[in-house]
């Protein structure tokens, strides 16, 4: 395998997209179209909503945890959504340490429509994109994300 500075890249493409322009563009889309829809929720609300509307009553380090968002950033969500009817705070039985975050009837109300307008978006933007182009894209995105979970190279 050739060593990868033998390469002609374009770093300031590369670091564009990896950095989060492509995520942001999406995200864009994304709210404008929920906005049209008269759903009144951000992308960032709906990862939240999605993982809830998977796996309901979890608490907020796991969810922390899976969005790689810190606490702050958490309790800054949660309390949006909480305002806007779609969660609630409870304390956990087990360890009253901890808040379980629970949909509400509005929360779980919204579920369908917000992916019908997520899964059109992401068509949208996937639409010039063919199938094997898209796993290729997400294997590479896999090996990226893993290579940086891993110990990290102090030899820079």
């Amino acid at each position: 395998m050739k060593d990868i500075e033998q390469y002609d890249f374009d770093i300031t493409l590369i670091f564009a997209l990896l950095n989060g322009r492509v995520s942001a563009a999406i995200n864009r889309r994304l709210a404008m179209n929920f906005k049209e829809a008269d759903i009144n929720i951000t992308p960032e609300q709906l990862t939240i909503l999605s993982l809830l509307w998977k796996k309901d009553r979890v608490t907020q380090q796991e969810l922390c945890n899976i969005t790689f968002k810190d606490k702050p950033n958490m309790t800054r969500l949660i309390d949006s959504l909480e305002n806007q009817g779609l969660v609630k705070r409870t304390a956990d039985e087990n360890d009253k340490r901890n808040n379980l975050i629970i949909l509400t009837a509005t929360g779980k109300a919204i579920e369908e429509k917000a992916f019908l307008v997520a899964n059109a978006t992401m068509r949208e933007a996937l639409s010039k994109v063919t199938p094997q182009e898209l796993v290729m894209g997400q294997n590479l995105l896999k090996k990226i994300f893993i290579s940086m979970q891993e110990k990290p190279n102090k030899g820079f």
